[in-house]
């Protein structure tokens, strides 16, 4: 979110059916998440993406996520499935966020992993550069894919960041502890995927309503 933006965005990611993303857009999500990591059990081919980001365009934003990919490769994404966002999650420096922005001409969430207050110094570089901050909690040692593979990190180690700073919250969030989660740290918006999964990658449509609605619930709350 820019600093001049105070909508709160709820995005649903990793959504691979047509079914899912139906209900994801009925619900209200205001961006759903196509995944290009192949090692990820949310991965979407360049086809299937097309198709669902044609289902979703003008409902929601479109956000593609990507690890560590040039230039070259995120230009050829783009212009097939046309999504409104790139969502950085590899180990992209400041210095890549800005080549993918200027090549592409979208704007950029970048995801950085927190496990402890060492971690918000990255905040601070990709501050201004790129276009939303994502936090995330770091994968586990040895993990195949980023991401917060279902558990949550420290809420509390964001007191240490910028009260000015708007940002949207991940890793490990549910329908049971988004509340708590917006509570505490007050972001700007907040990002769900397994968190609304029966398995890996199997996205319930029951658990996608109930996150909407209790995320939209913790928003209001905050509101003087």
């Amino acid at each position: 979110m820019n600093d001049h933006d105070d909508t709160f965005a709820v995005k649903i990611c990793g959504l691979s059916t047509p079914e899912t993303l139906a209900v994801a857009l009925d619900a209200g999500a205001d961006m759903i998440g196509l995944n290009f990591h192949p090692r990820s059990p949310r991965f979407v081919t360049i086809a299937q993406a097309t198709a669902l980001a044609a289902m979703a365009r003008g409902r929601a934003e479109i956000v593609a996520l990507i690890v560590d990919w040039d230039e070259t490769q995120a230009m050829s994404l783009v212009e097939a499935v046309k999504p409104d966002w790139l969502q950085l999650h590899g180990r992209e420096t400041p210095e890549q966020v800005r080549a993918l922005k200027a090549a592409t001409g979208l704007p950029v969430m970048k995801a950085l992993g927190i496990a402890g207050t060492e971690d918000l110094a990255a905040v601070e570089a990709h501050r201004g550069v790129a276009d939303r901050i994502l936090l995330d909690a770091k994968p586990p040692k040895g993990a195949a894919y980023p991401g917060g593979h279902g558990r949550p990190f420290d809420w509390t180690l964001l007191a240490e960041l910028d009260p000015g700073l708007r940002f949207m919250l991940s890793g490990g969030l549910d329908p049971a502890n988004i509340a708590e989660a917006i509570r505490i740290t007050r972001p700007a918006g907040v990002d769900v995927s397994s968190g609304v999964e029966t398995a890996p990658g199997v996205k319930d449509a029951g658990r996608i309503r109930d996150f909407i609605a209790a995320a939209r619930a913790g928003a209001q709350s905050l509101r003087p």
